[in-house]
C-alpha cells in the first residue's frame, strides 16, 4: 500500500503506536525513517506546528499526533487485520482515551525524570511517581479486562496500544537506572500483561528489543546531561 507513509522511528514509543496500529490492521506502509537530532524537510513540512514525529502520510496528506493517529487507522481501517482497535462501547472509549492521557501527561514525564536525575534524591523521587503511576494502571487493567488478557478483553484495544508502546522503555529504563519499575510481587496483573503484550503477534514485528531501546535511553540520557550542563552555565 503505497499511498501509506509513516514517519518516525520506531524507538520512539509515540511512532510504535501508528507501528503497532498498522500491524494490527496488517497494512503494508513504508517507514520514513527520521535521524536522531535531525528534522527532514518532508517532517517539517508535514507537521510545521510540532515540527514532531510521528507523521502518518496517507494519499499524501499528512496526519498528526501518535493518538490521533491511532484514531485515524481505526476509522479507516475499521475492520482490516484483527479488527477495530478502539472499544465497541463509549464508555470503554472514554476510559481507554482518559488513561491515554494519564499516560502521556503524568506517567511518561516520571519516566523521563528517572532517566534525566541527576541526584539519588532525585531519581528515587521520580521512581517513586513511575511506580503509583504503574500501581494505577494495575488497578485501571484489572477493572478494564475482566479477568482476560488485555485491558481490550480478549483483544489488544486501544490502551493496550497506547500504553504498551512503552513495554520496552520500562524494562530499559530499569537495567539504566538499577531499578526494578514493574515488578511481579506488587502488581502482578500489569506485569502479565506486559508479557503476553510483547508476545502478540503483530507487536512481535514491530516492536524494538529492550538492548536497543536501551543503547537508545544511554544516548538521550547523555544529551540530557549535556543540556543540562550547558543551562548551568
Amino acid at each position: 500500500m503505497a499511498d501509506v507513509k509513516l514517519i518516525g522511528s520506531a524507538l520512539s514509543p509515540y511512532v510504535l503506536r501508528a507501528m503497532i496500529a498498522l500491524s494490527l490492521k496488517k497494512l503494508e506502509y513504508e517507514l520514513l525513517q527520521e535521524k536522531f537530532g535531525e528534522k527532514s524537510e518532508l517532517l517539517l513540512k508535514s507537521n510545521p506546528i510540532y515540527k514532531k514525529i510521528p507523521v502518518l502520510i496517507h494519499h499524501d496528506r499528512p496526519i498528526c499526533e501518535s493518538a490521533v493517529i491511532v484514531d485515524y487507522i481505526d476509522e479507516v481501517w475499521p475492520k482490516s487485520g484483527w479488527g477495530a482497535i478502539l472499544p465497541a462501547d463509549a464508555y470503554h472509549r472514554s476510559l481507554h482515551r482518559f488513561w491515554t492521557f494519564y499516560i502521556d501527561d503524568k506517567w511518561f514525564p516520571s519516566l523521563v525524570a528517572v532517566g534525566k536525575a541527576e541526584t539519588e534524591e532525585a531519581k528515587a523521587e521520580a521512581v517513586e511517581r513511575v511506580r503509583a503511576g504503574l500501581l494505577l494502571l494495575d488497578e485501571a487493567f484489572v477493572k478494564l479486562s475482566e479477568g482476560k488478557a488485555f485491558f481490550g478483553g480478549d483483544r489488544v484495544a486501544y490502551l493496550d496500544v497506547m500504553f504498551g508502546c512503552f513495554a520496552n522503555w520500562i524494562k530499559a529504563a530499569e537495567v539504566l537506572v538499577s531499578v526494578e519499575l514493574l515488578d511481579e510481587a506488587t502488581m502482578p496483573a500489569l506485569h502479565g500483561w506486559a508479557v503476553r503484550f510483547r508476545e502478540h503477534e503483530a507487536v512481535k514485528e514491530v516492536m524494538p528489543d529492550s538492548g536497543k531501546v536501551l543503547e537508545f535511553l544511554k544516548i538521550l540520557q547523555a544529551k540530557w546531561k549535556k543540556d543540562a550542563a550547558v543551562a548551568k552555565n
